[in-house]
């Protein structure tokens, strides 16, 4: 029998991969499927089945895709959602046969109504491992304020009391030796302090993750719910292709993946008022860009920062990508609904470059050339990391203006003011500055290396440190 966890780092999102006797399971899959279609003709396995612990908000899962391409029911938990394709809509307790093995199906409310754990019986008739998606995180629950964005009648302390019970009365009674699998870790908007670990035992969960421990409901509820921030806005959208459906990603794929030449790109941009995302490494960037371009590095959370930033899924994207890399920028788009990418920059920016075509550029400082600003004239540091971050320990003086809110935090800024910008390590003080600076923002300066660099130089006065109560 074969358990495989398919862990993607900048969803911080788990899939999992279980086999036995050659029949195999796909539980809460990427939106690009043909990596499992692939690994099961390896193995020689058939995919029996695709199991789906809720309606994810946070990705457009693969499970239609999938179950198209193998011809695998998908299976979801008790739900009286219309879905718009063809679903198992499983009870409470029934178990799925897998070779010598066999799923049972826990249904779990809370983190959304549909909410189910999936139990791996093992060849030998033992309960082994627990897929809990949303429910059970390592260290943490999903957060209960999601779903009311898609049912009216939900309030998150109606989930919270429902998380509870399930809880209480489906989990911690299971044996301490069953592995948790959950569906994400650490970086997920989906929970509020999840652990950097993906996988641990019950018993030790039962002992150190503070929603299982003895309380009272209303404890309960007041714990879970505290520290929640609102959710990027593309998560409603998200659960809503999830039930409904979508485009194919191979349609996806062959739209965006579309190489034009620098004249064309520009007209193409114009044309349609199509959102210019250069994908390439801040620093990079900096040093120059196409005017109005707005930065949101590959290696990074991109897809969650696009999704958090860029609020109608539907709107046209055009992409500068380094060369090789343009469809997998596609590709991560599509995964959290992004679907019109309509095309890419052939040749990269050099190309751009090449055709002698306006470039932009950014300042950036670093800390020792910062400190010497402060000595001489003093500075205004804005601070663009979470409020979480904010407070837990920052440069005395500095102004808080979180990227996740970029609206609001754009208000609080004089466009005649000089302002010296930092994250944690510079991905999204970048983000932040380039947005800025295609809405007319002209006087940003990056600080490189962000927070991070300005306490490794011992240059500034930080405040002490608070340990967070919440990542969000």
């Amino acid at each position: 029998m074969t358990i495989e966890q398919i862990y993607t780092g900048c969803l911080a999102q788990g899939a999992y991969y279980i086999e036995s006797d050659g029949e195999a399971a796909v539980i809460d899959p990427l939106r690009e499927v043909q990596p499992y279609i692939e690994k099961a003709e390896r193995r020689g396995d058939t995919i029996k089945y695709v199991f789906e612990t809720h309606f994810h908000a946070d990705f457009v899962s693969g499970h239609k895709d999938l179950s198209i391409k193998t011809g695998a029911p998908i299976v979801f938990g008790p739900t009286g959602m219309k879905m718009g394709f063809d679903a198992i809509v499983a009870k409470d307790g029934q178990e799925f046969p897998l070779g010598k093995a066999k799923i049972r199906v826990i249904h779990t409310p809370g983190h959304t109504m549909e909410s189910t754990c999936f139990l791996l019986i093992n060849e030998e008739g033992k309960e082994e491992a627990l897929f809990t998606g949303d429910t059970l995180f390592i260290g943490d629950v999903g957060r209960p304020d999601l779903a009311q964005k898609v049912i009216a009648d939900l309030t998150q302390d109606k989930l919270a009391a429902h998380l509870y019970d399930s809880l209480r009365d489906k989990i911690i009674p299971l044996a301490d030796d069953i592995i948790v699998y959950p569906a994400h870790g650490a970086g997920s908007a989906c929970g509020k302090n999840m652990s950097k670990e993906t996988t641990d035992t019950l018993g030790n969960q039962k002992k150190t993750n503070y929603a299982l421990q003895e309380m009272t409901k209303e404890e309960f509820i007041k714990e879970v719910t505290t520290g929640l921030t609102p959710p990027p806005a593309y998560f409603p959208q998200n659960v809503m292709m999830n039930i409904q459906g979508y485009e194919s990603i191979d349609t996806v794929l062959n739209r965006g993946f579309n190489p034009l030449s620098p004249a064309a790109f520009e007209a193409a941009a114009n044309e349609t008022g199509a959102v210019v995302i250069d994908t390439r490494d801040a620093q990079v960037f900096a040093k120059g860009f196409i005017p109005n371009s707005i930065n949101i590095g590959i290696d990074g959370s991109f897809a969650v920062w696009v999704g958090a930033l860029v609020p109608d899924l539907k709107q046209e994207i055009l992409i500068v990508a380094e060369e090789g890399r343009e469809e997998e920028v596609i590709t991560r788009l599509a995964r959290v609904g992004y679907d019109f990418c309509i095309g890419y920059l052939k040749g990269g920016f050099e190309a751009w470059k090449a055709d002698g075509r306006e470039v932009d550029s950014i300042k950036t400082v670093t800390t020792d050339e910062l400190s010497h600003i402060i000595e001489k004239e003093g500075a205004n540091i804005l601070d663009v990391r979470k409020n979480s971050e904010y407070l837990s320990e920052h440069v005395i003086d500095a102004e808080n203006a979180p990227l996740d809110y970029i609206n609001d935090s754009m208000a609080q800024i004089n466009k005649d003011k000089t302002y010296y910008v930092h994250c944690a390590g510079g991905y999204r003080s970048m983000v932040f500055c380039s947005i800025l600076r295609a809405r007319g923002f002209d006087n940003l300066v990056d600080i490189k290396g962000g927070f991070d660099a300005i306490k490794d130089s011992s240059l500034f006065k930080v405040s002490d440190y608070v340990c967070p109560t919440t990542l969000l």
